[in-house]
């Protein structure tokens, strides 16, 4: 049993090491895409903290879902919040199995770059919406007598920028779409692309579809905001999908990086197929010229031969 763990222990740890140099040499190539990406998120976090400057609480108005769903109340709030958080952390794990899992169909830099690209071109929209018509909020902390409804002037340019943690937790104004709801379609149409098991997609969709339902039952936004996001996140996703160039399906074979020489050349193509040259993964990468079909968990690899 000890030999089979150490054995294991040996393979797992040169995994993670080959994987680690492909990863490095792809954000070498692909970190402006990442940066900026990041950068944008700060900013969609600055819009909307500034514009809870300018929120003034008000009525609440009429909503369908808050007549249709009952409202959990204040002091259950958390459980949108906890929803997200598992939604958001599982797909931020499972971006990042290639570097334990020998099986693997993408490339943890490159599905961050896609997500980003989905994720600030959404938010973008997102930014101009809330300011083009500021809403009274109806979240609890964003109701008339909440001393969080509206931000005092800022004493300084550095309080402004600071969007952490009250601007996470306590914001108002940012209404029409959900900020929740984006992360969580965009997260969930890139696992029913690139994701290979079938169970997994269903009950991701169910998720979220629950954690729409339960924004509007916490009445941290209107029903409209969590429609629009439906549909808005999934036109965009769509159109960028479809002009981005199509990711590499590690599944099917190597992915070319810049190489200096042969030996480089052969090296990388053990490391982009995520082993360090074990015979058994490549006779399967050698039918590259096959398919990979879903099914389940398990994920069957059909050659021309077979066809």
């Amino acid at each position: 049993m000890s030999l089979y763990i150490r054995r294991e222990s040996s393979k797992l740890w040169k995994r993670i090491c080959s994987e680690t140099t492909t990863e490095i040499n792809l954000l070498v190539e692909n970190w402006k895409y990442i940066l900026g990406g990041l950068i944008c998120q700060y900013i969609h976090g600055l819009a909307a903290r500034g514009v809870h400057y300018f929120h003034r609480p008000g009525p609440i108005l009429k909503d369908t879902g808050y007549f249709l769903l009952p409202e959990l109340g204040q002091e259950r709030a958390y459980v949108s919040e906890t929803v997200f958080t598992f939604v958001f952390l599982s797909f931020v794990l499972w971006t990042f199995h290639p570097f334990i899992f020998k099986s693997k169909k993408i490339y943890t830099v490159l599905i961050w770059c896609r997500v980003l690209a989905f994720l600030v071109a959404c938010q973008f929209l997102r930014i101009i919406t809330f300011y083009s018509t500021i809403l009274p909020g109806p979240n609890y902390h964003c109701r008339e007598g909440s001393r969080l409804a509206t931000l005092p002037r800022p004493d300084n340019l550095f309080e402004t920028l600071l969007i952490i943690p009250r601007g996470v937790l306590y914001g108002c104004g940012d209404l029409i779409f959900s900020s929740h709801m984006i992360f969580s379609l965009v997260f969930v149409r890139t696992y029913q692309k690139y994701g290979t098991n079938r169970f997994i997609k269903q009950c991701a969709w169910l998720v979220v579809v629950v954690q729409s339902l339960l924004i509007i039952a916490s009445r941290k936004h209107y029903t409209v905001d969590v429609v629009v996001a439906w549909y808005t996140v999934n036109l965009v996703v769509f159109f960028i999908d479809n002009k981005l160039p199509e990711m590499t399906d590690r599944s099917l074979g190597a992915l070319s990086l810049p190489v200096s020489n042969g030996r480089m050349k052969e090296e990388n193509t053990k490391l982009l197929n995520g082993n360090s040259g074990d015979p058994i993964d490549r006779r399967l990468r050698s039918q590259a010229n096959g398919k990979v079909n879903e099914d389940g968990d398990n994920l069957h690899i059909e050659g021309l031969d077979g066809a």
